[in-house]
C-alpha cells in the first residue's frame, strides 16, 4: 500500500498561480508605450536653447566668495536690522513706509518704461503716481492698485535686454546677491539717474537722502522671504545662480 501524497505543494503552487493571474489582471499595464521618451546627455547638454545649469561663470571662486561674506553680512547685520524694525514698528506703519518707498520708485519705472517705448505702462506709471500721491495721501496708501492699475516694473537691465544685450557672466554682487553683467550695470545706472535726476535730487539734501538710503535698504529686506543657509542644500551657491538665471533669462516677460 503506496502513502498519500503531501497536498500542500499542490495547494500552494495553485494558490501562486491564481495570485500572479490575478496581478496580471489587475495592475496598471506598463509598457514602452506608456513612458516618457528619455533624452540622451548629449541631446540635453547640445540643446541649442539656453541650458540652466549652464551658466557662464567665470568669476566663480571670487562669487563664491562673495556669497560667503553675504551669508554673514545678512546673518549678522541685515536680519538684525530687520527684527528690530519688525519689533518697533507695526504692520499698519511698515506697510505705509513700503507704500511710501514704492510711490518714490515709480520714477525708475517710469523711465525705463519709456526708453523701453512701452508706452502705455509708461502711462499707467504716471497714473499710479498721479493717484498715490494725492489721494494715497503722498504714497502713504496705494489706491491705484485697487483700482486696477498695477505696478509696472522696469529697470535698466531689461531696457539693455531690450535691444538685445545678453546677460553676460554672472555675478555675485556684495549684499544685493545674485546677478550678472548686464544687470549690475543696469542696477549702478538705475542708481546713478535716481541720484542726479530722481527724487533724491530734488531734495538734494544729504540727511533725507542717507535716511531714505537706509530705510529703503531695511524694507527691501524686510519684503523678501529668503533667508541663507535655510535651504537645507550644500549647493546653496549653485541653486541661487541658477535660479537667477532662469528668472532673468527673459528679463522683459
Amino acid at each position: 500500500m503506496q502513502p498519500h501524497a503531501d497536498p500542500w505543494p499542490i495547494v500552494v503552487g495553485t494558490a501562486v498561480a491564481l495570485l500572479l493571474a490575478c496581478g496580471c489582471s489587475t495592475l496598471p499595464q506598463t509598457g514602452p508605450a506608456s513612458r516618457p521618451p528619455l533624452r540622451t546627455y548629449d541631446a540635453v547638454v547640445m540643446d541649442p536653447g539656453p541650458h540652466p545649469l549652464e551658466v557662464v561663470d567665470p568669476l566663480e571662486g571670487v562669487n563664491r566668495g562673495t556669497y560667503r561674506f553675504n551669508c554673514s553680512f545678512d546673518e549678522h547685520v541685515s536680519r538684525p536690522l530687520v527684527r528690530v524694525y519688525d519689533f518697533l514698528l507695526p504692520d499698519l506703519v511698515k506697510d505705509r513706509i513700503s507704500d511710501a518707498l514704492d510711490n518714490i520708485g515709480e520714477f525708475g519705472n517710469l523711465t525705463n518704461n519709456v526708453l523701453q517705448f512701452k508706452l502705455t505702462n509708461a502711462g499707467i506709471t504716471v497714473g499710479r503716481v498721479i493717484i498715490n500721491s494725492t489721494v494715497g495721501l503722498a504714497g502713504l496708501w496705494d489706491p491705484a492698485t485697487r483700482w486696477g492699475l498695477r505696478r509696472r516694473p522696469a529697470d535698466f537691465g531689461q531696457t539693455l535686454a531690450r535691444y538685445g544685450l545678453g546677460g553676460g557672466p554672472h555675478l555675485t554682487l556684495p549684499i544685493l546677491g545674485p546677478s550678472n553683467a548686464r544687470d549690475a550695470t543696469g542696477i549702478a545706472a538705475d542708481a546713478a539717474a535716481f541720484s542726479f535726476l530722481g527724487p533724491a535730487a530734488w531734495v538734494n539734501d544729504t540727511t533725507v537722502s542717507l535716511t531714505y538710503g537706509g530705510v529703503g535698504a531695511v524694507d527691501r529686506r524686510h519684503r523678501v522671504p529668503f533667508r541663507y543657509r535655510e535651504t537645507g542644500s550644500p549647493f546653496e551657491y549653485d541653486l541661487l545662480r541658477m535660479l537667477y538665471t532662469i528668472r532673468r533669462g527673459d528679463p522683459e516677460g
